[in-house]
């Protein structure tokens, strides 16, 4: 006998209809990455805009080729470069407000420095000087994140803070396609929604968490889509047309400004090199592959449409050019300095207020090092 058999069981009436409490198609990305270059919508883009996105795409090139060469040279310990994935690092420090909050991952280098961030402290932490080389409150960017996806319920946080302190205030958290498989993502993306918290997190699809393609991390149509089962937008763009990723990000940062919450933006781009300088990609991907996503490359796409509308020359392009090569002979020269470090810089920024345990390992280092310092054949 079942339990709804027996006399007395409890049998309740049919229930109402199921409604959903939020409308999904509004929700529901493209079927088709958005894209401005080689479209129609290309005649509307912005020329000053467009000229300020390729100036960074070329700087940025360069800035992951010299700092990919410095590892090579033993003064990086690791880079993870952003070859290829330009666009979206560009576009991302660029859609920003100077009040605003730009939170990224280990590879996002590259939009730390387009946010204004000095490049050889932005490098600090991949060198191993420091967990951060430079001041989060200086530009509003915070520490690179080097465990995935930690940084995105930090965005979350400090956009749901700030929306109660009442500061007008949009956090733009980044994060790979490896990312999106780890717990934080989840929680992330949850209580932003359920917050309606001002915050963008930004996807970069670059087909690869290491060595493990994205297929073998999710069923999903997209990553975008992820963004219905949260309750916000989800967005799918070209990741490597700059204007295109420029202008969805735009309006996900004028959305969640005006009250209207967080949105999940896809950019659909490629990692051209390896994962580190430690990976070797050829054990899992083909040359043919790598090529196939070089001729759609970010920056000969903008240059295609600048100089197809007249908006870029020859002596212009050589001019962007130049200022890159004296951005990486800049980089190259203070990278080649050996840093003054101090040991007891070890517990200058862990706590406000210093714990017993800390300041009894201060004293420690400090002893040991005064002992170290003494002349040769000093009593000790």
């Amino acid at each position: 006998m079942t339990v709804m058999e027996q006399r007395g069981a409890y049998r309740p009436t049919p229930p109402p209809a199921w409604q959903p409490r939020t409308d999904p198609v509004p929700l529901l990305p493209d079927a088709e990455p958005y894209r401005v270059l080689g479209t129609e919508a290309a005649a509307e883009a912005d020329p000053e805009l467009l000229r300020r996105l390729y100036a960074g795409l070329v700087k940025g090139r360069r800035y992951n080729a010299q700092a990919t060469a410095l590892t090579k040279q033993g003064r990086l310990a690791v880079y993870p470069s952003s070859t290829g994935q330009e666009a979206c690092e560009v576009a991302a420090a660029l859609v920003l407000e100077e009040r605003d909050w730009l939170f990224p991952s280990y590879r996002d280098t590259l939009a730390v420095v387009a946010r204004g961030v000095d490049p050889v402290e932005a490098l600090t932490l991949l060198r191993g000087d420091r967990h951060t080389g430079y001041d989060p409150y200086e530009h509003r960017v915070a520490p690179l994140s080097t465990p995935l996806a930690t940084q995105l319920p930090h965005a979350v946080g400090l956009a749901h803070a700030a929306r109660l302190k009442g500061d007008d205030v949009v956090a733009l958290a980044m994060v790979g396609d490896g990312g999106t498989s780890e717990g934080d993502f989840h929680e992330a993306l949850n209580f932003a929604a359920v917050w309606q918290a001002p915050v963008v997190f930004l996807v970069q699809n670059n087909g690869f968490a290491i060595s493990v393609p994205l297929a073998k991390q999710t069923a999903a149509p997209s990553l975008a889509h992820k963004a219905v089962g949260y309750g916000m937008p989800g967005r799918l763009v070209d990741g490597n047309d700059a204007a295109a990723v420029h202008e969805v990000l735009a309006d996900a940062v004028r959305r969640a400004r005006a009250g209207g919450g967080p949105t999940l933006v896809e950019a659909i781009t490629y990692r051209v090199e390896a994962h580190t300088n430690a990976d070797d990609a050829t054990r899992y991907r083909g040359d043919a592959e790598v090529e196939t996503w070089k001729r759609h490359d970010p920056i000969t796409l903008l240059e295609h449409e600048l100089t197809g509308r007249g908006l870029l020359d020859g002596a212009g392009a050589e001019a962007v050019r130049q200022d890159a090569e004296t951005m990486a002979a800049s980089l190259r020269a203070r990278m080649n300095e050996d840093p003054a470090l101090d040991p007891m810089d070890l517990f200058a920024h862990v706590y406000a207020e210093p714990t017993p345990q800390l300041l009894e390992q201060r004293e420690q280092l400090r002893a040991e090092l005064a002992a170290g310092a003494e002349p040769e054949g000093a009593q000790r």
